[in-house]
């Protein structure tokens, strides 16, 4: 398996995994947080999916999917558009209430961006240094198996946070 493959294969499982959690999901899932501070599935989908926008795009010199193709106006949310959720208040996290449907076609895009842009590098470019604000300095390759381990943990909160509400849901009923 080369490079472009294995990459490619852990970007699919994120994408797997995020439609695992929006398939069939009743709508007031998507909102649920066990606690008032707790991120919900929405927002850890969004934000997941903003993080990998915003550092394939940036690793890529080209501009994010979230204002390329006008996926800030159809979210509609109060944020800069610059934002990744990186640093959100309580409130903040309760603003993202998104369809599933929008979510999985935000995620899509931003997969598909993904994989065009990964089928483009070389094994020699993931030695690219690709953010000299960390020491050591930050590679492509060191920064696309950063992006791949934010997204499962976050793909994977928001599958728990799933199995919380179908609990509660099956023990109110």
């Amino acid at each position: 398996m080369n490079h472009n493959d294995l990459l490619t294969d852990a970007f699919g499982r994120i994408k797997e995994l995020v439609h695992s959690v929006l398939d069939d999901i009743p709508a007031a899932a998507l909102t649920y947080r066990p606690d008032s501070d707790a991120n919900s599935i929405a927002w850890l989908l969004w934000h997941l999916t903003r993080v990998q926008d915003d550092h394939i795009a940036g690793v890529a010199g080209s501009e994010q999917v979230w204002t390329s193709d006008s996926w800030f106006e159809r979210f509609g949310l109060s944020f800069d558009k610059s934002d990744i959720g990186y640093g959100q208040s309580s409130s903040d996290v309760a603003q993202v209430t998104s369809s599933a449907e929008l979510l999985r076609e935000y995620h899509d895009a931003v997969y598909s961006k993904t994989v065009a842009y990964l089928s483009s590098i070389s094994t020699d470019d993931l030695d690219r240094i690709v953010d000299e604000n960390w020491d050591p300095p930050v590679t492509l390759g060191a920064r696309l198996v950063s992006v791949v381990s934010d997204d499962l943990q976050h793909a994977g909160q928001a599958s728990y946070v799933l199995g919380l509400y179908t609990r509660q849901a099956r023990d109110q009923a």
